[in-house]
């Protein structure tokens, strides 16, 4: 009786793999910067909640101590993507991801 999974551990999966889809989605679809950089983040969390669910079932700190290290480099990045963003927004409010492609050089 050791050996029993956490019948949990297949929810948290299946959530996961449907905030994933959903990101997934709205990155393919939508032009809108920022609903570009909410869906980034949905797919990053997705793969957080995996983490912590493996982690837990296994019985190891190793994915709860990666997401706390990834959260770390998330928030780095959505202070500087988000004001990067929203100034180009204000620039152009109308802007779409096509219109980002003159930043380069």
């Amino acid at each position: 009786m050791i050996a029993i999974a956490h019948p949990t551990t297949l929810y948290y999966l299946i959530l996961a793999a449907v905030l994933f889809g959903v990101g997934v989605v709205g990155v393919m679809v939508r032009r809108n910067p920022l609903v570009l950089f909410m869906c980034v983040e949905l797919m990053l969390n997705a793969v957080n909640l995996t983490f912590v669910a493996m982690a837990r079932k296994l019985g190891d700190i190793g994915g709860q101590t990666t997401v706390f290290f990834v959260l770390v480099v998330a928030a780095a990045e959505v202070v500087v993507g988000l004001g990067i963003i929203v100034a180009i927004l204000r620039r152009r409010p109308g802007a779409t991801a096509d219109d980002l492609d003159e930043l380069k050089g």
